[in-house]
């Protein structure tokens, strides 16, 4: 049996060939992946944590459990509000095989899953990234997207500045023209493409803000009580993505559109095509 923690995976999975990865296996949808199973736990303080259960194979390859735990609490204890493993079995025999950090999995491919729907949907001749919040995918995000499209603007927004401003820094750091952005409204109107990475419970991105033809990308809510853009955002212009099944099943599209905004409406004109490996017009 393998272990492979954060280092292994980041080294591992660079953003260019996990994404070309993903563009292949999208397209020949040999991978069985269930919709996750989101079970609330009630803790003794009266808070509610969640946990969440995602299994995938590939029959006669691979099989792959990965769960993870959400405790929004933690925020104000200043720990993280997600942490995650995941456990791979021989597809074969069914032989536990590996267990890995899930956290960094996480990070790596949501942020490439994100990256790949944007260099499908997303204008090529994008300048300015917005990514809103802060938290555990940001960095991931940014970095992910800067490898499908040459920004030549990275702005970030936190409910604190002053993580804002550190996250901003890192990238810098790794060579991305990142900046701190004070104003979500601003940043909205500034940017030909949205990512956002919050936890959300109530509309933070507003259609009015988005700029024709931008991208907006909503990846934090995996929860029907959040929410991370109102609905004339989902209405809009422009093009939009979301994490996995977030078309389905998210509050965002099942709770909040109105039935001739459906979610199949705009579904089935994007995930086939990314499936497919083609482009939407």
């Amino acid at each position: 049996m393998q272990l492979f923690d954060h280092a292994d995976i980041d080294a591992r999975l660079d953003w260019a060939g996990l994404i070309e990865e993903l563009r292949a296996n999208f397209a020949a949808a040999r991978t069985v992946a269930p919709v996750r199973q989101v079970l609330e736990i009630d803790l003794p303080n009266g808070d509610k944590a969640s946990l969440l259960i995602m299994p995938a194979w590939e029959g006669g390859r691979a099989i792959g459990v990965k769960v993870v735990t959400f405790f929004p609490g933690n925020t104000a204890r200043g720990k993280p509000t997600i942490s995650a493993g995941m456990l791979m079995f021989d597809g074969a025999d069914g032989q536990f095989t590996a267990a890995l950090d899930g956290d960094a999995l996480t990070a790596r491919r949501t942020a490439a899953a994100s990256a790949l729907a944007a260099d499908y949907l997303a204008r090529k001749d994008v300048q300015t990234l917005f990514v809103v919040g802060t938290g555990q995918l940001a960095l991931s995000v940014a970095q992910a997207h800067a490898s499908v499209r040459a920004y030549t603007r990275v702005l970030i927004w936190g409910r604190s500045g002053e993580k804002a401003r550190s996250l901003a820094a890192a990238l810098v750091g790794r060579g991305l023209p990142a900046e701190n952005c004070e104003d979500i409204e601003s940043g909205c109107r500034l940017a030909d493409v949205i990512s956002s990475v919050t936890a959300s419970t109530m509309p933070i991105i507003r259609g009015g803000w988005l700029r024709e033809g931008s991208h907006l990308d909503l990846i934090g809510a995996f929860k029907a009580d959040m929410r991370e853009s109102d609905t004339a955002a989902i209405r809009g212009r422009g093009s939009l993505s979301t994490g996995a099944r977030g078309l389905f099943w998210r509050g965002t599209w099942l709770n909040r559109l109105p039935r001739a905004h459906s979610s199949q409406r705009i579904s089935w004109r994007i995930c086939p095509s990314l499936r497919r490996g083609t482009r939407v017009a």
